[in-house]
């Protein structure tokens, strides 16, 4: 069997945990930028504030309905997500982190012992209880033989009390039959509009069509699906994350940037960003591209967009020589007479750092380099990001995003810790 552990509401309940006044009030969490909506509390769904909404075409309706309004906070979203998936760690050794806020677990390791659907159950609740007493994040946990019948039962979880299992014949067609085709997991827009075309609006209806029919118009991953909307196990736990293919940066500015040297501190602190992830995982970069693109929701100013990709002589991951070769893209690229909303960089043909191909007329040494970061990379880790940087990144960042609700780094900076005043 395998259980879906999915964190409700995630980043509304990481804000509760930290500010109890939030809890029963509805709460909704901007986009980068302070954009669009991207998490809301059940109390804002209720109120009919849809996901992506803009900011500014429902701020008068939220100050009307008094729903607290906090920009995203990814540095404590990602600890957060870190302790929930480390607790279920000590449930189960095969645990599949699908994203920052569900994870697939294994329950193969209770086989024999404590298998019946009852003891899964309270398994379940034991495993739910954990996580809500260590972390403060209440999470919902569907049981079923497959994971797409995994991912039905954990949203049939959060109406049911938090935990749900799907363990007999009956009890999947029965679920199968009220469970509508869009919710299914890998169906998208498309394929829900096709399936209506041809009757079949639900999960069970899926189930039951003809496998050569499924296949032809569905593709061999559709068949996977039904295959295991009928309880046979086609897609298997990933407990290893796949290598990445790529690793890039971008983020709208807070205000728009016409001039060159603040564009290229911000693109400096990005090629910063992503160089970082690519010595975490001992990769380095072949290829390299930088883009430019104004604001395309302002129709009234002149647009542009360019891009400009160049391969490495070397594959890198040394931040300053990433610097260097981002100078020159984006002088390339950067016209004058525009006001620019976005500057990005993305890295791509990643090879590991013992695998790469020297080049004879290489002026760096690489081994020197590659101690150097260690050095640099252990310095920011242990007193802080940003402690130590290159001067291109820049003093002043007058570019950098709106996040005018931003709540603290409770759980990673010493300086923003939960401070508790108690009345003598």
């Amino acid at each position: 069997m395998i259980a879906l552990v999915d964190c409700n509401n995630f980043y509304v309940s990481c804000e509760r945990v930290f500010n109890p006044k939030l809890v029963g009030c509805p709460v909704v969490v901007l986009s980068n930028n302070d954009g669009c909506i991207v998490a809301r509390s059940e109390e804002a769904k209720e109120l009919g504030i849809p996901m992506g909404a803009p900011l500014f075409q429902w701020k008068d309706f939220l100050q009307r309905n008094k729903v607290f309004v906090l920009s995203s906070n990814y540095t404590l979203y990602g600890d957060m997500s870190e302790r929930v998936m480390n607790t279920l760690a000590m449930f189960s050794p095969d645990v599949e982190i699908y994203s920052i806020d569900e994870a697939f677990v294994g329950l193969s390791h209770l086989a024999g012992i404590s298998s019946s659907p009852r003891s899964l159950l309270e398994y379940a609740k034991e495993i739910r209880s954990t996580i809500l007493k260590w972390t403060g994040i209440p999470v919902s946990i569907g049981i079923a033989q497959t994971k797409v019948l995994a991912k039905v039962a954990g949203k049939k979880a959060k109406k049911a009390g938090g935990v749900y299992g799907l363990f007999t014949k009956e009890e999947i067609e029965n679920t199968l039959a009220t469970f509508d085709v869009e919710d299914i997991w890998g169906i998208g827009r498309a394929y829900t509009k096709f399936l209506r075309k041809h009757n079949i609006n639900t999960a069970l209806e899926l189930a039951r069509a003809k496998d050569s029919w499924v296949k032809k118009n569905l593709t061999v991953v559709g068949l996977r699906i039904v295959e295991e909307l009928r309880g046979k196990k086609c897609i298997g736990l990933e407990l290893l994350p796949a290598p990445r293919k790529s690793v890039g940066s971008q983020k709208s500015f807070g205000e728009p940037q016409t001039e060159f040297a603040p564009m290229f501190n911000a693109l400096a602190c990005y090629i910063d960003e992503c160089a970082i992830k690519l010595r975490r995982e001992r990769n380095v970069a072949s290829v390299m591209g930088v883009y430019v693109a104004t604001n395309p929701f302002n129709p009234k100013e002149p647009q542009y967009f360019q891009s400009k990709f160049v391969r490495l002589p070397v594959p890198s991951n040394f931040t300053g020589e990433l610097i260097k070769y981002g100078y020159n893209l984006l002088r390339d690229i950067f016209r004058e007479g525009y006001r620019y909303k976005r500057v990005g960089v993305i890295f791509s043909g990643l090879v590991r750092e013992e695998k790469f191909q020297y080049n004879l007329f290489d002026g760096l040494d690489r081994p020197k380099v590659f101690k150097l970061m260690e050095v640099y990379d252990q310095l920011n880790k242990k007193y802080g990001k940003g402690i130590i940087k290159f001067s291109a990144q820049g003093v002043e960042r007058e570019w950098k995003m709106k996040q005018e609700n931003l709540t603290e780094h409770f759980t990673t900076s010493w300086n923003e810790l939960l401070t508790i005043n108690i009345d003598k």
